[in-house]
């Protein structure tokens, strides 16, 4: 029988929205138990994020855009879930899984300058709650609407708790006009509750959609946090990389420009907050999108 756990963060169950207090800790560790400083520790507890300016280099870049087109050109994955295209038959949006589908791309993500920092900011082993390479081409790259990425795995797979981080990587330089993540720092101490039950299948339709219905916060709520604590665009080469909390209120514009804006996208989830059945959902969302296996992370090489 499973353990029954308490809902703390209750959204999608009100046709009131509210901004809630975070009630978990938002840095796990310590300083000695991890790469990063005090202070740097610090500043994530403060922000909600942490950047690396060059944690990849040009090989390993480009190693990663060969492994993007390998798979954007898989006949294999052509009529696969896990491949999502612009409202559902345009380009390549995202690939989901892909650490299952390159060797290439997980050992990236097992290498201590990823793994060690996700181990230390969450306190514990971690898993791969999801992974996925966003595209986001030149001309027809679509925006990621403003959310808080907790709110859907809280409501739709059921994740406890926000002791979790994503790791974005940028595999082609970030410019402010190229559809850059951009995070409201400090939004993660507030949880925003969204309106509206789930639908039944509703992530088919919010994969593709610039703007889902269900699970968006209201604009009054975005106008709040935005004016408590402005907006951080991230910009830099290609290799930078943004660890930011999984409450963090961000998104990002579309790409009309020549230049594609791609990343590597990795959500670690600590081995004590895995996932239970959904707090706002009738089902649970295919693995490939929410990993229901918690086996730990380990070093590449180890």
């Amino acid at each position: 029988m499973q353990t029954v756990i308490d809902d703390r963060y209750p959204t999608r169950q009100s046709a009131d929205v509210e901004l809630l207090d975070r009630h978990d800790p938002v840095v796990w560790g310590t300083a000695d138990g991890g790469p990063l400083s005090h202070r740097q520790l610090a500043d994530y507890d403060t922000a909600g994020f942490h950047v690396e300016e060059s944690l990849l280099g040009e090989s390993d870049v480009a190693d990663c855009l060969a492994e993007m087109t390998r798979l954007a050109e898989d006949e294999e994955l052509r009529h696969d879930d896990r491949l999502i295209r612009e409202n559902g038959d345009g380009e390549v949006r995202s690939i989901f899984e892909v650490h299952l589908l390159s060797t290439v791309v997980f050992d990236i993500m097992r290498r201590p300058a990823v793994l060690d920092v996700a181990r230390q900011i969450l306190g514990s082993e971690v898993y791969i709650h999801q992974s996925r390479i966003n595209y986001k081409p030149g001309f027809d790259g679509g925006p990621f609407y403003w959310h808080s990425d907790f709110e859907t795995w809280h409501a739709e797979d059921g994740m406890p708790a926000p002791r979790a981080l994503s790791v974005s990587i940028a595999l082609t330089p970030n410019r402010v006009y190229n559809g850059s993540l951009m995070i409201m720092p400090g939004s993660h101490r507030t949880f925003v509750t969204c309106v509206g039950s789930t639908p039944k299948d509703h992530f088919r339709k919010s994969l593709s959609s610039h703007t889902p219905q269900v699970g968006m916060p209201d604009r009054r709520s975005l106008g709040r946090l935005a004016e408590r604590h402005g907006i951080h665009l991230f910009t830099g080469a290609a290799g930078g990389a943004t660890f930011f909390d999984a409450n963090c209120m961000h998104g990002s514009n579309g790409n009309i420009t020549p230049f594609p804006r791609s990343n590597l996208f990795v959500v670690f989830n600590s081995v004590e907050n895995t996932t239970v059945e959904p707090f706002a959902a009738e089902s649970r969302r295919p693995p490939f999108i929410a990993s229901r296996d918690f086996t730990p992370v380990t070093r590449s090489g180890s």
